[in-house]
């Protein structure tokens, strides 16, 4: 795989980077989603081999797609379902998604929960926090979000593991920051009152946030792009 070397310095460099600025955080190493949606099959396979254990992709037909291809590699790394998800989509990663990252409506719910029942499992999901209330965008505002829960604990099939959060594309490092804080004391708020799971996720950071995500509190961060930057 020597034509794929810079898959595997890319990789080792981005978990040494993640894990050091955990320590000088003094927070515990957030888990590492790779998303590989703009990835080739060839390096997909290539990023696997060389030690990701947990792939993010958008789109759930390239999510199923890419699941059967890599078990045909005999690779079975963790699938995350990280993009907005619609509801006619939901039988395509309910059977191989180890964790929903986008739950935003109570129709949703019900199909996830549809489909729980359909294949006698609990679909993971996390609910997804619009932490800027941006009025484009999807996701429950954080004042909405206890409601949202609470709406949704009647679905049996349904395992809220916690929450998700991106934050606006468009703001400084200081306002991220604020944003991720707020949603840290919302996950913090409602696993308290609610209790998510034993090992309750919350999923904030991307390629250029990973590292303030980090600081404050993420436990699982999603980064892609620079993982298949050749150098």
């Amino acid at each position: 795989m020597a034509e794929f070397d810079y898959i595997k310095r890319n990789l080792e460099a981005l978990t040494e980077d993640i894990k050091e600025i955990a320590l000088k955080a003094s927070v515990p190493v957030p888990k590492l989603v790779s998303v590989t949606k703009s990835a080739t099959d060839e390096e997909l396979v290539a990023l696997i081999r060389y030690g990701a254990s947990a792939i993010g992709e958008n789109r759930p037909q390239e999510l199923h797609r890419r699941g059967e291809l890599l078990l045909s590699e005999g690779l079975t790394p963790e699938l995350h379902q990280i993009g907005t998800l619609q509801s006619n989509k939901a039988k395509l990663v309910c059977p191989s998604a180890v964790l929903i990252h986008s739950l935003d409506s109570l129709s949703l719910a019900k199909e996830l929960n549809k489909q729980g029942v359909k294949l006698g499992k609990k679909i993971p999901v996390l609910i997804e926090i619009n932490s800027a209330s941006e009025p484009q965008k999807g996701g429950i505002v954080p004042g909405e979000a206890e409601r949202f829960l609470n709406s949704i604990l009647e679905f049996g099939e349904l395992q809220v593991k916690g929450l998700m959060t991106m934050g606006p594309a468009d703001c400084d490092s200081a306002e991220l920051r604020g944003y991720f804080r707020l949603t840290k004391k919302l996950f913090d708020d409602l696993h308290l009152r609610y209790g998510f799971t034993e090992e309750p996720v919350l999923s904030m950071g991307m390629s250029d946030s990973y590292p303030i995500a980090i600081e404050e509190g993420s436990t699982l961060v999603r980064v892609g792009r620079r993982l298949f930057i050749k150098n």
